[in-house]
């Protein structure tokens, strides 16, 4: 079994699922959302991302373990070729004042699932469990399945959070081997769906009807950013089809926060996006009300 590329590992997490919960988060996506609050698991490779401001006066911990060369240490800035840079991690592991993090390591099965069980007794007094998160986590199905495997042998709850953008026959492999599946939905126009997340939704929602249609247990999770996918036509078609395939347990709306805009920065990349975001709050709420006005069951931020 290959390793799988992991870049966090978040405990006591709330919002991924119910009860308290170990989330993991794999490193790789098919999709380049505008609002993406995760722009370090974009990329299926570990990577360096810097915060100068840390850094040591005089230090040059990170320039001198670099076999590659790849870091350039000035006065008052550090700067990584990106080109050159080869993702060891060596630099992350030298630097004293986590100036430079690494986004992505590989991990064993073994060791994942040892970071799983260290937090049981948190899982068992709380209903809660591990969520697979992103990233995309279907992106390393072999890894995620063997994970998926032993949780179940262990019966911890599991929860698989996915965009919805991959094979169908993958998405088959994985029908009965999680609990609970966190299902991205964003936009229901194609045209839209393709501007802002750069790829088609057909297989997204046919992914979503194979869940449905096989009795998985699903939490559709919108999104919600304003001036992209908060009018209401766009909301009220995605509570038809919602409503369409029976089953899905409710609809979640997550309103958009710019926390991440600084991780690009940090990538050495600029936001994919102009600046967005969330609507009003009065506005969620007209949006969640909307939503139940079709028998649908709704939360608001979680």
């Amino acid at each position: 079994m290959s390793p799988g590329l992991v870049f966090d590992v978040k405990k006591y997490a709330l919002h991924d699922g119910p009860g308290i919960r170990t989330t993991i988060f794999f490193k790789g996506c098919p999709l380049r959302c505008a609002w993406c609050h995760n722009p370090e698991g974009q990329l299926a490779k570990p990577e360096v991302m810097v915060k100068a401001s840390r850094c040591l006066p005089g230090c040059r911990a990170c320039v001198k373990t670099c076999e590659a060369r790849a870091i350039i240490r000035s006065k008052d800035t550090l700067e990584i070729n990106r080109y050159e840079c080869t993702g060891c991690g060596r630099c992350a592991d030298a630097c004293p004042s986590q100036a430079i993090e690494l986004a992505g390591r590989l991990m064993d099965v073994p060791e994942l699932l040892q970071k799983i069980f260290q937090d049981e007794i948190f899982h068992d007094s709380s209903g809660g469990g591990v969520t697979f998160s992103g990233g995309e986590p279907l992106m390393q199905p072999d890894f995620l399945e063997a994970v998926l495997d032993e949780c179940r042998r262990r019966k911890v709850h599991t929860a698989v959070d996915t965009c919805g953008y991959v094979a169908t026959a993958v998405m088959k492999r994985f029908l009965g081997k999680a609990d609970l599946f966190l299902f991205d939905f964003k936009l229901m126009d194609e045209a839209r769906h393709k501007k802002w997340t750069g790829v088609s939704n057909r297989v997204i929602r046919d992914n979503l009807a194979l869940l449905a249609q096989n009795k998985q247990k699903v939490v559709v999770r919108i999104p919600l950013v304003a001036g992209v996918n908060d009018d209401e036509d766009n909301i009220r078609r995605t509570a038809e089809l919602v409503r369409s395939l029976k089953g899905l347990i409710r609809v979640s709306l997550l309103p958009y926060h710019n926390l991440a805009r600084e991780k690009y920065h940090r990538l050495d990349r600029t936001p994919q996006g102009p600046l967005l975001a969330a609507p009003s709050k009065s506005d969620q709420e007209r949006l969640k009300a909307l939503l139940e006005t079709f028998g649908l069951t709704v939360t608001l931020g979680e």
